[in-house]
């Protein structure tokens, strides 16, 4: 098969041939329709993450058909359209049973811990904890939004932050996950109050129903302002850019009583974010993280999707080919992405 491959943390990968995967006993192969390039796959490529070896393929949003059936798969089809959520599980251990698969004692990540989908094909092991069908209204460019940002962002919002129509939600970052949580909020009777560096991006935020968009180049205090517009703060407030700073004006952002949820990637690399906990204290703030989400929690979001009728092409910025990925990934370099929206890339086109 053909893959992206970096043999160097931050040197520029390389189209190349290499054997195709073969599935575990419990496991698939998928072949890969499309895959997103997210910013986690960028702290992959540029080391930040510790249990990353080289040479590596990173991607894990992905969507395609399943190619090859592990001998104990049970249930599935060669050909089914399917998804798996960006932490996968073993489907056997305390988290698991708990149903919490999203922080599994022994999870695996494609892309991460093993070798993703910036390729024609990736394999994916515990088929039974993590294969989602895809119903066929949705294709497989928008699946591959959902199993990293937009599946966080769901979590993020409605599980972690409890939300509930009527109440204001800050976005900080309006990069996928950040896009997804205002669609996601706006859908459920939310009010939105975006903020980015990025004209572009601000402005799809407003065309996916934020109500107050923030413009961090012109406003330095970003959290004065997002308490100023909100009549007090937010009652829910994100960070989906994973920046100290954005961590840290996500908190600022607050109400009393509000939550703050941790969406960004926060690799200690780029310093720790000075988190104001005298408001903490003061206002009983409550500080959350979310780590993805479960495969058995796709069901209802997708039933969301579809009863909402959640436009998710309005995710996707661009679509690219397997052979365009390295260069999508330099243009990560830039705090500020050249174009809005998720990038895609369609390894095999269906």
């Amino acid at each position: 098969m053909r893959a992206v491959v970096f043999d160097e943390f931050g040197a520029r990968p390389r189209i190349r041939t290499v054997p195709d995967p073969v599935p575990a006993p419990d496991g698939v192969v998928i072949e890969v329709e499309a895959t997103g390039l997210c910013r986690s796959d960028w702290h992959t490529w540029r080391g930040h993450d510790p249990a990353v070896t080289v040479p590596h393929v990173a991607g894990h949003e992905l969507a395609g058909r399943i190619a090859a059936l592990g001998a104990e798969v049970r249930g599935w089809r060669l050909g089914d359209r399917v998804t798996v959520p960006f932490v996968c599980a073993c489907g056997a251990c305390a988290e698991c049973a708990s149903g919490n698969q999203q922080i599994c004692e022994r999870q695996f990540q494609p892309g991460a811990t093993h070798w993703g989908s910036f390729a024609e094909l990736v394999a994916i092991e515990h088929a039974s904890a993590n294969l989602v069908a895809l119903p066929e209204e949705l294709g497989s460019v928008e699946a591959a939004a959902l199993g990293c940002r937009f599946g966080t962002a769901f979590r993020a919002l409605l599980r972690q932050g409890e939300l509930s129509a009527g109440q204001w939600v800050a976005v900080h970052g309006c990069g996928g996950a950040g896009l997804s949580a205002v669609m996601l909020a706006v859908a459920a009777g939310a009010r939105v109050v975006a903020v980015d560096l990025s004209p572009g991006a601000l402005a799809l935020a407003a065309r996916a129903g934020a109500e107050v968009t923030v413009d961090a180049r012109e406003i330095a205090d970003t959290a004065a302002e997002v308490r100023a517009r909100t009549g007090g703060g937010a009652r829910i407030s994100l960070d989906c850019a994973g920046s100290p700073a954005t961590c840290a004006a996500s908190v600022a952002s607050l109400r009393n009583r509000g939550r703050h949820v941790q969406v960004g990637l926060m690799p200690p690399a780029q310093g720790f974010s000075p988190i104001p906990m005298d408001r903490v204290i003061a206002g009983e703030l409550h500080i959350l993280g979310s780590h993805g989400i479960q495969a058995h929690e796709y069901p209802e979001m997708l039933r969301m999707i579809l009863a909402s009728r959640l436009d998710l092409g309005l995710l996707v910025g661009k679509r690219i080919g397997l052979d365009d990925v390295p260069d999508a990934l330099a243009a990560m370099n830039d705090p500020v992405p050249p174009h809005a929206g998720v990038t895609v890339a369609e390894p095999v086109v269906s």
